[in-house]
């Protein structure tokens, strides 16, 4: 008997990715006869938890639904769109890439109704923009009244923020049917770049986005509230749900328009409107009677535990509710901003002080002008003084070198200036009593303690934004027709959707069952709570392994689960059938 072994294809593919797709032949001669075997591997990793989570939504039948194929397609779109969200969740290839993605989970060899290399990014692209001509808002509700509906979420209470998606290089001439990029206010710091402004809701339910809208990119968020609350208002079937925003959406236009039409809301006021001046004001001279509210470790600073008080004077004259409230983790931010902006002036001053009477710097103005430069920022805490010196001086005004008999000289005043500077205390004390305040309003009948627990779940939202940039990586976009960047970011919401609802349901379970960690973080670190990049790191090394004699395969079976693995899968309440029953085109995305 005699082993012959042999790696096909690159020679470091191996190495490059020890479980990708590969084949190592194996000859056994027994008695005279030739037996062939095959062994396959196949990467597997969290694609199968993925796929669940896409057909609880339905996502198949509704893509296929409002994206029909054409006659005699080879792929449907339905096939193309599940396969971009699902590259999108799992590693984020550009088009171009989404084919060697999707090789890693089939070897294209068998009578497979639709191999991976049918795929490539012309058919992706193709179904883009037949995803663009579709429905898009009617798909969009579907899925989220599935999501509703199958994750049980409650929708009592939606929170929305908007985030620019940046664009870099040249594009087509605009499209008269999508939405436009523009230059506008960057939240990607990127001013000299094109933008989409991207609005996102999400339930306070596990934080999980329900819906978004798209708008051009020179569009300000103070315009967006309307529309947003009009479409959130149909698909949601219901007006009573609590609205919560930034502060864009205190405008008087913006309020009315909910509370006329029986919605409620939740919003900061911004510091320069006139109600917030004069208690900022009176709070300066008098003192108020704060009402505890409640107290929660800081989520910045271990170990610190972040003290709320509010309190509320008379209604305004739309009769909407202002609520102040006292925070004790931003008293202590506002005094270390304001103790740092006093610090770099005194540093400032002190360097002005050794550069008075020279150059620029002769004259009284000059100097007063310099110094409410530097005291521009802390204006009313620190008291500067110009003190000026004069003495007189005998200056020569006749022509040509100094003479004994010939020279003539004429006395001058010279005036030398110097800076003085104190601490203004009073002020400076005035201005701590104002310290970690800032206002609410509302329509609601909420206690004042609950209506800002429900606008301290609003950096959530953030955190979801912050998702889809970082996790996701939705920028850079390898496109270049508006129309399909507009339908990719369709996708993109989905994709969000989805690994909102996992890392939900995984928290949920996890406090269900009292347990507090588990260790899947990188050298067994333990994460309390998972995220969907945690638990994506931690299945990378699940494989499908194939041991095939003659062309028969004989054992089939998933390794790298392990305990922990299906304690995971257990908590997601995916079943074990999910990743124990796979077979040999177990990718690819079909209807029920």
């Amino acid at each position: 008997m005699y082993l012959n072994m042999l790696i096909y294809g690159h020679k470091n593919k191996s190495r490059l990715c020890p479980f990708n797709c590969f084949i190592i032949p194996l000859k056994r001669e027994i008695g005279g006869a030739m037996e062939q075997f095959e062994t396959r591997f196949r990467q597997v990793d969290v694609l199968p938890l993925v796929k669940h989570y896409m057909d609880e939504l339905d996502l198949y039948n509704l893509f296929t639904k409002y994206t029909p194929a054409a006659a005699g397609s080879l792929a449907h779109h339905a096939e193309s769109l599940c396969i971009l969200t699902a590259n999108i969740i799992c590693d984020n290839k550009p088009l171009y890439k989404v084919q060697e993605w999707l090789s890693k989970y089939s070897d294209g060899l068998g009578d497979e109704p639709a191999a991976a290399s049918l795929f490539n990014d012309d058919r992706l692209a193709r179904s883009l923009s037949a995803l663009f001509d579709s429905d898009r808002h009617s798909l969009m509700t579907e899925v989220s009244g599935n999501a509703i509906a199958v994750h049980i979420l409650l929708t009592d209470e939606i929170h929305n923020d908007s985030t620019s998606v940046t664009f870099i290089g040249k594009y087509d001439p605009p499209d008269p049917q999508a939405v436009k990029l523009k230059h506008g206010h960057n939240k990607d710091f990127r001013p000299d770049c094109k933008q989409i402004v991207f609005g996102l809701n999400i339930t306070s339910d596990g934080h999980v986005p329900l819906s978004y809208k798209l708008f051009d990119g020179n569009t300000t968020d103070d315009v967006t509230h309307i529309p947003n609350w009009n479409a959130l208002r149909t698909l949601l079937e219901k007006e009573d749900f609590i609205y919560v925003a930034d502060c864009k959406l205190c405008s008087r236009e913006n309020l009315i328009h909910i509370a006329n039409n029986g919605g409620f809301f939740i919003t900061i006021v911004p510091k320069g409107r006139k109600e917030v001046k004069q208690f900022l004001k009176h709070l300066k001279k008098n003192d108020v009677k704060w009402k505890e509210a409640f107290e929660i470790e800081s989520s910045r600073k271990k170990g610190r535990i972040n003290i709320y008080k509010t309190f509320e004077p008379q209604g305004t004259r739309n009769e909407f509710r202002i609520i102040f409230v006292h925070s004790s983790s931003k008293q202590g931010d506002d005094e270390g901003r304001r103790r740092g902006k006093i610090d770099k002036a005194i540093a400032q001053l002190e360097e002005l002080s050794s550069k008075l009477n020279a150059y620029h710097l002769k004259t009284r103005k000059e100097i007063k002008e310099a110094v409410e430069g530097i005291c521009k920022a802390v204006k009313g805490f620190i008291d500067v003084k110009i003190v000026t010196e004069r003495k007189q001086i005998r200056v020569k005004i006749s022509p040509g070198r100094p003479s004994l008999t010939k020279s003539v000289y004429k006395n001058k005043w010279a005036f030398t200036h110097r800076i003085q500077w104190e601490l203004n205390e009073q002020a400076l004390a005035e201005a701590s009593k104002t310290d970690g305040i800032f206002p609410l309003i509302t329509n609601t009948v909420l206690e004042a303690s609950e209506v800002l627990r429900k606008y301290k779940d609003q950096p959530f939202l953030e955190k979801r934004m912050y998702t889809k940039k970082t996790v996701l990586e939705v920028a850079p976009v390898f496109l270049k027709k508006e129309k399909r960047i507009e339908a990719m970011l369709f996708l993109y919401f989905v994709a969000l959707m989805i690994v909102s609802l996992i890392e939900r349901k995984i928290r949920m379970n996890m406090a269900r069952e009292n347990i507090e960690k588990l260790p899947i973080l990188p050298q067994g670190m333990n994460s309390k709570k998972p995220t969907w990049n945690n638990i994506r790191y931690f299945f990378r090394n699940v494989h499908y392994s194939e041991i095939i004699r003659n062309g028969i395969c004989i054992q089939a079976i998933v390794k790298g689960l392990s305990a922990l693995h299906e304690r995971i899968n257990w908590l997601l309440e995916v079943p074990e059938s999910v990743y124990k029953n796979l077979q040999g085109t177990w990718w690819q995305f079909r209807g029920t």
